[in-house]
């Protein structure tokens, strides 16, 4: 998994549209021969007008995303909530936790908790970084649950994983310990789950999908929504694309 691991995150920085503009202006730049030089800032101009316009990158978003789950299609109360990690943030000092975008996956599965819907919170998720951190991704979490009121006892982390497959490969190992545990809400991020959904179902666990952290946003009915050039559609297209060939491999491989 190490390999394959470390092909994840060089994929994600090969895929994204702010390198391949990037590219494209230095192959013009660099071009001595015109019509050539021409061709590759035509590419150019296209990629950055469709890569900055915010209103193609939420609509291809909006469709990606899986539709909200209102809290009366959920169990009257499920055993457990699979919480997957990816929010806490490795920052200095190490003397607190810090939160990124995507902290409602935490908030959310308190609030499943706190409403009474599932008895237990399992956090699965080590570290997402190349290098060693002092604290794995899910230890980070469950401090905030703790200090939130969540009992010990209530908290179940898996530490090892390392990508979604592992997510759902070390939280079946964690659960035959506990046999009490069959009913399961997963909460993970709404242009994710396809992916996390399909590991956890392929190993015949098949939680309840409950998806928090939607990335897209309301359509707008202003000119502005299609028209004013945004540098965050970039960052959408790069999380989209990455996300779409992250779930095309992992269903090649048979993992979800």
């Amino acid at each position: 998994m190490g390999m394959f691991f470390l092909l994840s995150k060089l994929l994600y920085y090969l895929i994204m549209p702010a390198l391949w503009l990037v590219l494209l202006l230095l192959l013009a730049w660099r071009s001595r021969v015109p019509r050539r030089q021409q061709r590759w800032l035509r590419a150019a101009a296209i990629l950055a007008l469709v890569g900055t316009n915010p209103g193609l990158s939420n609509e291809a978003m909006r469709a990606w995303e899986i539709p909200p789950v209102k809290l009366s299609q959920l169990p009257a109360q499920a055993d457990a909530a699979v919480l997957l990690t990816g929010v806490a943030e490795d920052k200095l000092p190490h003397d607190r936790v810090y939160l990124g975008r995507g902290a409602d996956r935490l908030t959310h599965t308190l609030w499943l908790y706190r409403a009474g819907r599932v008895k237990r919170i399992l956090i699965t998720g080590g570290s997402g970084s190349l290098l060693e951190t002092a604290r794995t991704e899910a230890r980070e979490l469950d401090i905030l649950l703790r200090m939130s009121g969540v009992p010990k006892e209530h908290i179940l982390l898996e530490e090892n994983s390392r990508n979604t497959r592992e997510n759902a490969l070390f939280t079946k190992a964690l659960l035959a310990q506990y046999p009490e545990i069959k009913s399961l809400v997963l909460v993970a991020s709404a242009f994710h789950h396809r992916r996390a959904l399909g590991c956890f179902q392929r190993l015949g666990l098949h939680p309840v999908p409950f998806p928090a952290d939607y990335r897209s946003e309301r359509r707008k009915p202003t000119p502005d929504y299609w028209i004013i050039p945004s540098p965050n559609a970039l960052v959408q297209w790069s999380l989209l694309l990455h996300e779409v060939l992250g779930w095309s491999m992992y269903k090649v491989l048979g993992y979800a």
